[in-house]
């Protein structure tokens, strides 16, 4: 507690006195809901409840929100149908969902766990460390000193594993998935005592809970398992619990994010779902108010969330989408202002999702999701179900018309007519979002993801890494140059740093130094707001894309340097060149990393030249530039899903002494010319000035 309380003073000793004042008071208020929590529970009797919520009985408060209408489809599909909407999905789901019948998980990089009886809620089984349950605001679940990462059963208590049962309950029929479902939620009420223990200690992770719960209760509600007259009343009391805990305990801060957006979403599906009694309708108001709040606040005009990550794009999108669908079923409105920045969210997807629907490891992913309906490896930084759900509900025709993937995530919110949806998109073309500080070029089977944008979090850093002028290279289909990912966050400090510093991305490194400095190494979430982006030149034709940009995270030196870096995108002969120079004086320390894509070879095959080999096609990876540059190469690592990391290889560019520039060139090896060299430098003197 000590630590966090050096942090806490740390954010707020110069905050104005409004601010303080503010969050003294909430303080307090948690305080006091914490204290009075288990009075709540234990006052909440079902007439009590019934009361509440408006019912004179169980079974009529059961058939009215079954009822009622919902935003996702949770109907009964014959396994054909489903196989002929999304081809090989149905063995997917039934693995998952035999799985979650016998307790086993395979969670945040764990591989298969078998949770046995009773499941040890309150435990991450990766390290085998245990919270004890005591009231939920009186734990250090971020204690650096030990090995254990609470993400873990906070990831279990979602419930979000059990959501595979539901599906393939609903395309069997097989009762035994209900059994097993009501028996765990059975199982997690008792050992889970309202506000107290680890699964109680994030707002964020209960709030995801509760739409499970909700979720969950629209697949199983008839089935027998769910018809026992004291296991209704238990689990609707659960709910109304979960929704009365997130609206006490919303996690405000000076800068918010996606834990309050979390909050926000299972505030308004919690009260929509439990319909217009007195609570309910205050939570559901609640949780509209803050999202159309924070919706321009957190996402730029041109739809680039203000965390600066792909895996949070997906994830706060799917947190302002899923409340405006619900909203849109029971007949509410959505402004057209609230529709439209989600619209440029769904279009910045389109553009940074690859032809093979895979998108960038830019900045932070911890898998997260709000309901997960595909939750196979090979989905996991699919992001395009977004561009299409978007499009539909808001009926955008040309956001529908980029929409590649009308598979599960889709038909499991719209339902079967989405085998009826036409499978042919439009390309996007280059395009930059500037407010985001994304430049994307694409051509085909080409795309080049391009950061030149602010720090991420209004500068405090949050999910944003140092990756200013990195970029990921994908050339005629084939995947090249790579970020690294993330990998893990609180289970290993050093890691978690080592995962976003800039020599974990394609950018170049200033005398050993971060291009945006570290607050402090135990500030995993922090990062000084050194890096302010420049970018200096965009244009796209048909023939051509080219950027520069440079920035000012290296101001701070003795002898102050300014990276500047230009990309070409050749969309004639899906070829590459990058141009790094550097402004400035004195002698310096000069790395330029250049991390490859998994399953990458490369061969050195002449002085400067060296040959990308893989399973597709080969291509030559060509220097230029000044001399005095050394290139090595080295171990890396990429890592796809948090908590799982894989090695890689690095090519290393480095230069010691006066500041010198570096010409890099990427060309199919189909088809080159007999002096790459030659071609590389003429397409770095066409660069503008």
């Amino acid at each position: 507690m000590t630590k966090r309380l050096i942090e806490l003073l740390r954010r707020g000793w110069r905050k104005p006195p409004h601010v303080i004042a503010r969050w003294l008071v909430r303080q307090v208020c948690a305080e006091w809901h914490q204290h009075r929590a288990h009075t709540r529970a234990r006052t909440l009797t079902p007439d009590g409840l019934l009361e509440k919520l408006n019912a004179g009985s169980v079974d009529s408060l059961w058939a009215r929100l079954a009822d009622a209408p919902f935003p996702t489809f949770t109907g009964p599909i014959k396994a054909e149908d489903y196989e002929g909407a999304c081809p090989g999905d149905a063995a997917h789901i039934i693995k998952a969902a035999e799985d979650a019948v016998d307790r086993r998980v395979d969670l945040l990089g764990s591989g298969p766990v078998e949770l046995g009886r009773p499941i040890q809620w309150h435990k991450d089984f990766k390290s085998g460390y245990g919270w004890p349950i005591v009231a939920s605001r009186r734990l250090n679940v971020l204690d650096l000193h030990r090995t254990s990462d609470v993400k873990v059963p906070w990831e279990l208590s979602r419930l979000q594993w059990l959501i595979p049962a539901g599906q393939a309950y609903l395309m069997t029929g097989d009762e035994r998935y209900a059994k097993a479902t009501a028996e765990i939620i059975d199982e997690w009420t008792p050992a889970n005592p309202l506000s107290q223990g680890v699964n109680w200690a994030c707002t964020m992770d209960v709030a995801l809970r509760g739409i499970s719960l909700v979720w969950l209760f629209r697949v199983f509600h008839q089935t027998a398992a769910w018809s026992d007259d004291r296991f209704r009343r238990d689990f609707l009391k659960l709910l109304y619990l979960h929704g009365d805990f997130t609206a006490r305990h919303l996690e405000w801060s000076d800068i918010n994010g996606n834990h309050l957006l979390a909050d926000a979403c299972g505030l308004v599906v919690m009260g929509l779902f439990f319909g217009d009694a007195k609570a309910p309708q205050s939570w559901q108001e609640e949780g509209w108010r803050i999202l159309e709040d924070e919706l321009p606040k957190q996402v730029f005009p041109d739809g680039v969330d203000f965390e600066v990550s792909a895996a949070y794009q997906r994830l706060v999108l799917e947190l302002f989408l899923l409340p405006a669908l619900y909203r849109c079923a029971v007949g509410r409105a959505v402004s057209h202002k609230y529709a439209d920045r989600l619209i440029k969210m769904a279009e910045f997807i389109a553009a940074y999702s690859r032809e093979d629907g895979s998108s960038p490891l830019w900045g932070d992913a911890d898998d997260g999701r709000v309901l997960p309906f595909a939750l196979h490896p090979e989905t996991m930084t699919d992001h395009r179900y977004l561009i299409a759900l978007v499009g539909l509900a808001f009926d955008d025709v040309d956001l529908i018309a980029k929409a590649t993937d009308f598979g599960p995530e889709v038909f499991w919110v719209l339902g079967p007519e989405v085998a009826n949806m036409p499978t042919a998109a439009e390309i996007p073309e280059s395009q930059a979002f500037p407010d985001g500080g994304v430049y994307i070029m694409r051509n085909g089977p080409d795309h080049v993801f391009i950061d030149c944008g602010p720090v991420g979090m209004a500068g405090r850093g949050g999910h944003g890494h140092n990756d200013c002028l990195s970029f990921e290279a994908v050339l005629a289909g084939q995947h090249l140059l790579t970020d690294c990912g993330t990998y893990v966050y609180s289970v290993d400090a050093d890691w978690r740093n080592d995962f976003r510093s800039t020599a974990f991305h394609n950018t170049p490194i200033i005398d050993h130094q971060e291009q945006n400095r570290f607050v402090d190494p135990n500030f995993l979430w922090t990062l000084m707001d050194d890096a302010k982006p420049d970018v200096r030149h965009w244009q796209t034709s048909p023939q051509a894309d080219i950027f520069i940009g440079a920035h000012s995270g290296f101001q701070r030196l003795d002898n102050p340097v300014t990276p500047v870096r230009g990309i070409m995108l050749d969309k004639k002969t899906h070829r590459l060149a990058i141009a790094d120079r550097f402004e400035g004086d004195g002698d310096h320390s000069v790395r330029i990393p250049y991390h490859l894509a998994l399953g990458i070879d490369i061969e050195e095959t002449g002085p400067g030249i060296w040959r990308l080999k893989s399973a597709g096609p080969d291509f030559l990876l060509v220097q230029g530039g000044d001399e005095g540059w050394t290139a090595m190469t080295g171990e890396g690592w990429i890592s796809h899903s948090y908590g799982v990391k894989k090695k890689a290889t690095v090519l290393n560019f480095v230069c010691d002494g006066p500041l010198k520039a570096l010409s890099v060139g990427i060309l199919p090896a189909d088809g080159a010319p007999d002096d790459p060299k030659g071609w590389l430098s003429k397409a770095v003197e066409a660069f503008p000035a």
